[in-house]
């Protein structure tokens, strides 16, 4: 197990090493003016300097992706299990879920201002609005996907149809699930960013108003700070539901063998 985890951290590891060492030096050679692009050693420093500001604003942006992806989670799989209860009800609702993804966040975040005000809600509802579709998109996948000879056999056996759900069409789903969830993670995270552009609190900044006060005020180091703390935040949570699938999937799904 040991050689399966550092097969997968140390090759991306090293890219970034050689990322970071790269972007440096071109920038010095260029000369590039620091308003237009910081190095990775003034972001360093942005961080140590606006730390207490960077933290607080992490806290708040993960605080509104917890939210947005929770929800999103919860309905998301409530509303595939709905869907996949019965082909009519599919038909009927399944096409209005794909209308709600097609919906631009940033069109209706000056509504959510009118609706609820900035501030937390308004920016965890943006979250939740671009995370939901693929948890019921890949969910939903996975339910239509349970093998007809196993829901066969719990019918002969007199299964009901909530054992059936519970004891075999959800765990069958589980795989999709977590690949939902995994694209639901990144995205809930970009919602955020995105909700705090618009309807983020000036009082209670988040990621996202930091991102714009620095590129405003030519202060682009912290801007950078903050783009990166947004990207290991989302790498943070893909990277806990990666380890909860293998844990939970390890044993019986190829996906998740070494």
């Amino acid at each position: 197990m040991i050689r399966r985890w550092v097969s997968l951290i140390l090759p991306p590891l090293l890219v970034l090493i050689v990322f970071i060492g790269a972007s440096e030096a071109y920038i010095r050679w260029r000369n590039i003016p620091i308003y237009l692009a910081a190095p990775p050693s003034a972001v360093q420093e942005a961080m140590v300097e606006y730390r207490p500001e960077l933290l607080g604003a992490l806290l708040q942006t993960t605080e509104a992706t917890l939210i947005g992806f929770a929800a999103s989670v919860v309905l998301g799989i409530l509303i595939a299990v709905l869907l996949a209860s019965a082909k009519i009800v599919r038909n009927a609702f399944y096409p209005y879920t794909v209308f709600f993804q097609t919906v631009p966040v940033v069109a209706i975040a000056p509504l959510l201002v009118n609706w609820f005000g900035t501030g937390l809600l308004s920016v965890a509802i943006c979250a939740f609005v671009v995370s939901v579709f693929p948890v019921i998109a890949n969910t939903l996948a996975g339910l239509l996907s349970t093998d007809p000879a196993l829901a066969d056999m719990f019918k002969l056996y007199g299964a009901n149809p909530v054992a059936r759900l519970f004891k075999l069409r959800l765990p069958w789903a589980m795989p999709s699930t977590f690949t939902g969830l995994r694209i639901a993670a990144g995205l809930s995270v970009i919602g955020t960013i995105v909700g705090e552009f618009i309807t983020g609190d000036l009082d209670t900044p988040g990621l996202g108003v930091l991102i714009l006060s620095g590129i405003k005020n030519s202060k682009t180091a912290m801007a950078f700070a903050a783009i990166l703390l947004a990207s290991l935040l989302g790498l943070a949570m893909m990277s806990l539901l990666n380890l909860a699938g293998y844990l939970m999937l390890r044993h019986w799904h190829a996906s998740a063998r070494d």
